[in-house]
């Protein structure tokens, strides 16, 4: 096999003029596609219920309102398990990629949220759906850790960071998908309030993309070499977590666990409630149309806006789609603006601006009852820079690592974030009145700053090979 068709390129890579795209191999271009798509259903099993938050929790409490705090509560804690998990996940399947293979470990981690996803349509009581959730997040945490270790070290560097990119943006399927479930099944009158079972009993279908994996996937040859030197070195042994505590590791490990921790909380706590955008314009207008008396209580409000459910559904499902599709198109473009301006450059750049979208969003837009229309064009750049930047962390986390530490470093700092998120969201469980989306949006917003200081301590790695 080719040095091209593994990944590998030669020293002048930087320098080549090709473009990213020139000399892509067949097998290649299949790499990209088998990861992309265990990643769109692994953010599937992630994102359906965010699409069915509102009538799952409800549906398993005995039908109480959406927005109650009993309600906002279960809804963190479901949260919360689904971060923890994803962190156990991560770093038990990222640490086995490296002893036992990718192609092998990535069978195991499609099964594992396949199979608990298909489970949770059996819950009946709210901490079902909290345990549940642990255990499909460890296997999306580890897919994770495992894909954007295989793309990252199968190709070549010029089209390594636009194809890391490319991998991390088909999340954006995932979430179209769980966004398409949630207004035609989860909100389908006729399946009645046991429409959302079915939107997690479509989580089994991933179980299929095994088979493919199983017969067209071989392991990248730089795994291969790097199991060749730890047979006959021990000091070469892959997988070994403490390493990445040690000489320089510890810095590119301190600093990625800081952008992951920061990126994956104000991804659950602020960039899913752009969904909220245009919903709540629903929910007021139907309000108003009702021409209610205005002494009318909360339950008369929560009657009217229950017989509109599902008008509020898709409008709450179209916010999703736009915010989604902005999104998708900055984790697409991470990769390049990254090689124009440097793996920091691009970190700054959307951090910097996410703090002013949410601002202007949530603290002006939403409150002041902003036009439809407007809502409607601030939500795709809300999410182009608010999710935007999550492409950087399958792109710039795997250049930080040598071979036999690769899957284990990459998918301990994404997932290690998810340590904070579940911290905060169990936070918000624990108050007797948790903040509304709003509310928890701008509390968190800071960190974006706070994100724009520890890239300053990162290690610059644009135009490098990815380390032995």
């Amino acid at each position: 096999m080719s040095d091209s068709e593994n990944g590998s390129s030669s020293p002048n890579a930087a320098a080549s003029t090709e473009k990213w795209y020139s000399g892509i191999t067949q097998y290649q271009w299949l790499v990209l596609i088998i990861a992309s798509l265990g990643w769109i259903f692994d953010v599937f099993e992630g994102q359906i219920f965010v699409a069915s938050m509102r009538d799952a929790m409800p549906n398993l409490l005995g039908g109480v309102s959406a927005d109650s705090p009993e309600v906002r509560s279960w809804n963190d804690m479901a949260f919360g398990s689904f971060l923890l998990g994803g962190a156990f996940g991560g770093v038990l399947f990222g640490m086995m990629s490296d002893k036992i293979g990718r192609s092998k470990t990535m069978i195991i981690t499609i099964l594992f949220y396949s199979l608990f996803t298909c489970v949770t349509a059996l819950a009946n009581a709210p901490w079902q759906m909290v345990v549940l959730r642990f255990f499909v997040a460890m296997g999306v945490g580890g897919e994770w850790a495992v894909a954007s270790a295989m793309v990252a070290e199968v190709m070549p560097l010029r089209s390594r960071s636009v194809m890391s990119s490319i991998f991390h943006a088909s999340s954006v399927f995932g979430t179209l998908l769980a966004t398409a479930a949630g207004a035609f099944i989860v909100g389908n009158p006729a399946l009645g309030e046991n429409g959302w079972r079915w939107g997690f009993a479509i989580g089994a279908v991933p179980a299929l993309l095994t088979l493919w994996i199983r017969w067209k996937l071989r392991e990248p040859e730089q795994w291969v070499k790097a199991r060749e030197r730890a047979l006959e070195n021990t000091d070469e042994q892959p997988g070994r977590l403490g390493e990445l505590f040690v000489g320089t590791n510890l810095r590119n490990t301190l600093v990625g666990v800081s952008l992951a921790s920061i990126g994956l909380v104000t991804f659950w706590g602020i960039h899913i409630y752009g969904k909220n955008a245009l919903m709540e314009k629903a929910q007021s207008q139907i309000i108003a149309q009702a021409e209610l008396p205005e002494d009318a209580t909360p339950q008369e409000q929560n009657q009217v806006l229950a017989d509109n459910k599902t008008k509020v559904k898709r409008a709450e499902m179209w916010s999703m789609v736009l915010n989604t599709i902005g999104g998708g198109l900055g984790l697409i473009l991470f990769g390049t603006i990254s090689n124009r301006i440097g793996r920091r450059g691009a970190f700054i750049l959307y951090h910097l601006v996410a703090f002013g979208m949410v601002v202007w969003l949530f603290k002006f837009l939403i409150p002041n009852n902003a036009s439809e229309a407007m809502l409607t064009l601030v939500l795709p750049i809300f999410g182009f820079f608010t999710l935007g930047m999550h492409a950087g962390y399958a792109v710039y986390f795997p250049e930080l690592y040598p071979t036999r530490l690769r899957g284990t470093g990459a998918g301990f700092c994404f997932n290690m974030g998810r340590l904070a998120t579940a911290a905060a969201f169990f936070g918000f469980a624990s108050l007797d009145d948790p903040p509304n989306a709003i509310d928890k949006g701008l509390m968190l917003a800071p960190l974006y700053l706070l994100g724009v200081v520890v890239v300053l301590f990162g290690k610059e790695t644009r135009g490098q090979e990815l380390p032995d």
